[in-house]
């Protein structure tokens, strides 16, 4: 019989649950040794230390590699930046819709092809924001981006289209920190108009790092117009194709005829290719130390109701 490894998928980085564990275990180990508890409070306090510890030790969610499963169409993270700059207002994009609507309808269609992924939204302007970090709650994202805005003129001040790139470093980052090896793609959705003082900064992003994606264009290179603003605004192609050639990324042109079908095909490398066969899989074994914790302190409930008894007044006769 084939041994099976262990494998480890921390809800949080390991480091911060290793930090916690330790500190849980010092805390109890002071207050059983100081002498400053009564003796019949002693093993409460093992108790309540052992049981934080099991779901410490839980939320680091060990399991068994290679168990029976059906394995997830998209187990990965996917990282999205979508521009909100003024210029995404332009009504150039599917005839007179702006361009964020084109990039709204993008996303949607994406988390819906990837469903089971985790993923991080990021808007960017003359800043940066993360707008929700990595996540599998699709309806969050879905409320996140209904509720993307243009940048309003008179806020403008001059946005880079790379200004997303070192808060996209950092988070790809954390993520492989929290789940090594795990695959990322990135979609990067804009016009590619730089409007800052400066020219654009390249991106301080490993390429190696990204297993797959694309670089969205939107508008069109005669331009569109935006409302309450005077001038017109044009998609810039060469500044689009600059950022998918520092991601190694493809680039996509879109005017809202086509599907994000054949964009994932080119965007989702063939070893990422989900499956709904069953296959190998993976064992969650975090709920053995959840329930330990659970039966640890299935006695304080007990033990609280007999305390409050005792309190209460005697009957008068």
């Amino acid at each position: 019989m084939e041994a099976r490894a262990m494998t480890f998928a921390p809800i949080v980085p390991w480091p911060y649950l290793a930090a916690a564990v330790l500190l849980v275990l010092a805390f109890g180990t002071w207050l059983v040794l100081s002498g400053k508890q009564p003796k019949q409070q002693v093993r409460s306090t093992i108790t309540r230390t052992a049981a934080v510890v099991l779901l410490l030790l839980a939320a680091l969610r060990p399991g068994w590699a290679g168990a029976g499963g059906t394995t997830a169409a998209a187990d990965l993270d996917v990282f999205i930046l979508v521009d909100t700059s003024t210029s995404m207002a332009a009504e150039d994009y599917h005839g007179s819709e702006t361009r964020l609507a084109g990039a709204k309808q993008d996303v949607a269609s994406i988390a819906k092809e990837l469903a089971g992924a985790r993923f991080c939204l990021i808007t960017f302007n003359n800043q940066a924001t993360v707008r929700m970090p990595l996540s599998r709650d699709t309806t969050a994202l879905q409320t996140a981006m209904a509720t993307l805005q243009p940048q309003a003129p008179r806020f403008a001040a001059g946005s880079s289209i790379t200004s997303a790139g070192r808060l996209l470093k950092d988070r790809l980052a954390a993520a492989q920190m929290q789940q090594p090896g795990r695959p990322a793609l990135v979609f990067y959705a804009g016009d590619g108009e730089n409007t800052s003082a400066t020219p654009p900064e390249r991106l301080p992003v490993d390429a190696a790092g990204i297993n797959g994606g694309a670089v969205l264009g939107y508008g069109t290179a005669q331009g569109g117009r935006m409302k309450d603003v005077d001038g017109v605004s044009r998609l810039d192609e060469g500044a689009l194709r600059n950022i998918a050639e520092q991601l190694n990324l493809p680039y996509a042109h879109r005017s809202g005829d086509e599907g994000t079908g054949e964009l994932l095909t080119k965007a989702e490398p063939g070893a990422l290719a989900g499956t709904t066969e069953d296959g190998p899989g993976r064992a969650e074994l975090y709920w053995l130390m959840a329930f330990g914790a659970f039966l640890l302190l299935l006695h304080e409930p007990m033990r609280h109701a007999a305390a409050l008894r005792s309190l209460r007044p005697g009957r008068t006769q």
